[in-house]
């Protein structure tokens, strides 16, 4: 085999370094087996798709475009550019030099962090792994194999630390990376939401609108740690991120233009779209229920001591930490209405124990931009209707909120009520039925497009949507 240096494109020196050479030369196959038995299922060797591959970090050219087979995708390790003068922006160690080795006694917790986010990467391909066989059309086949191996990628990333910066125990990591599967009853991905298979595009699109934007939230925080390699691989990992939330944002916005469509024909009779093909504006607001509220899980409990340690050790900041004032967290409190015996309760958070919630406030409001491109959407269509996201104490099941139930307004219910109401709310079995009679045939010739979406503004790259970025050996 050829030295992992030569054949990962990279900026972190590899060819210089023999001993993470070798540690990734045992890691490498493995990786492949992995990719081989639980990437897109189906396409791995009969299929070359037309994708972006990181080349450098420089802003200004920092990925190539050309057809690959999935197995042959050249996965790279970049870091961000270093910063000299660097100093750590928050916590207790604030103004001090940040850390370009792992201090012993933040380890265990910089691990542990790196893990979790590693963990997610892979879970994400393999619970997307069968969205190929039924896509809406061979541009969003294409945007779908492209988020698949840029996960493969952000793996790379995490177990790049693993490996340069904590010895056996990293490596030890790295191989449980590959051992974990979604779903599995005995090694399961370590967060809950990716273990749950993803089998139509509605609710991949909402994935990627709403728990890959959580990915972007953790980024931004990861991104302002004191342990500068963490942080300078996070930059870079956001760069290929926000792709991933647009395919979410414009594949849920193409489904509303198409739903508005189909409305407007129909306004001389039913406006029931169902009857025609299309996904009901009802339907798809109980789906940004579901994947809205999941996504607030992965923050963690509102109140939260690890969420402190991390932010007072200077290992995982704020979103945008330089837009803050107090950049050591000591006098301020953060007050969250809760209840106590159905009734409204104000409590005052010191706020490093709230640094979960703060997160969760950002990605609230980042999420909102999504809901905003949707209205607009049926604005121009000179439609009332709106879809909305529901309040951030409806159907949890971590954190402060999780003991009470509560309706899409955020007031508390009782379980009578909940179990009355809950399927106006999420999505029945009847309705996935429906969304996946939808989704039953893939749409894969040039140009051609699935009933219920309309098709995207522009394509990839320059090219028209309707290009052949998907083409199947003869």
């Amino acid at each position: 085999m050829n030295q992992p240096g030569r054949e990962i494109p990279n900026n972190v020196d590899l060819a210089d370094n023999p001993r993470l050479q070798r540690a990734l030369q045992h890691w490498l196959p493995r990786y492949h087996s992995w990719w081989h038995d639980m990437g897109p299922d189906g396409f791995q060797d009969h299929h070359e798709i037309y994708l972006r591959t990181a080349v450098s970090a420089d802003s200004k050219g920092w990925a190539d475009y050309r057809y690959v087979k999935l197995p042959e995708y050249r996965w790279g390790i970049f870091l961000a550019s270093k910063d000299e003068k660097r100093t750590i922006g928050f916590g207790d160690l604030l103004g001090e030099p940040v850390w370009q080795k792992v201090p012993g006694e933040f380890r265990n917790s910089l691990r542990n962090l790196i893990v979790t986010q590693g963990d997610t990467e892979p879970a994400s391909v393999e619970q997307q792994r069968r969205l190929g066989k039924n896509c809406p059309s061979m541009y969003d086949m294409r945007n779908l194999f492209q988020v698949n191996v840029e996960e493969g990628r952000h793996l790379w990333a995490m177990v790049y630390l693993l490996h340069s910066f904590f010895g056996s125990d990293g490596r030890n990591e790295a191989e449980e990376l590959l051992e974990r599967r979604s779903g599995d009853d005995d090694k399961p991905r370590i967060l809950e939401t990716f273990n749950e298979p993803i089998n139509n595009w509605l609710d991949y699109f909402m994935f990627t609108m709403f728990t890959d934007r959580d990915g972007k939230a953790q980024l931004k925080a990861l991104s302002e740690s004191a342990f500068d390699p963490l942080a300078r691989t996070t930059r870079f990992m956001l760069t290929e991120e926000a792709f991933h939330l647009s395919v979410g944002d414009t594949g849920i916005q193409r489904v509303v233009e198409r739903t508005a469509e189909l409305m407007r024909e129909m306004r001389g009779g039913s406006e029931d779209v169902r009857t025609v093909g299309g996904i009901d504006l009802p339907t798809i607001q109980k789906y940004v229920n579901l994947w809205f509220s999941t996504s607030l899980d992965l923050f963690g409990s509102e109140i939260s001591s690890n969420a402190a340690n991390y932010f007072a050790q200077g290992l995982k900041g704020r979103w945008d930490e330089p837009t803050y004032n107090d950049h050591m967290a000591l006098d301020d409190v953060y007050r969250m209405e809760t209840y106590e015996d159905d009734k409204p309760e104000t409590l005052e958070v010191p706020m490093r124990k709230a640094m979960n919630a703060v997160l969760r406030d950002r990605y609230t409001t980042d999420s909102e931009l999504g809901l905003k491109h949707w209205n607009n959407v049926l604005t121009r269509y000179g439609m009332s209707d709106r879809l909305r996201l529901p309040h951030y104490r409806f159907n949890r099941i971590i954190g402060v909120y999780s003991q009470q139930r509560h309706d899409v307004d955020g007031q508390a219910i009782s379980e009578q009520q909940w179990a009355q109401e809950k399927d106006t709310w999420l999505p029945t079995d009847a309705d996935r039925d429906y969304v996946e009679s939808l989704m039953s045939e893939p749409v894969t010739e040039p140009g051609k497009i699935a009933n219920w979406i309309v098709p995207p503004k522009r394509g990839i790259d320059g090219k028209s949507w309707s290009y052949e970025y998907v083409r199947t050996e003869p």
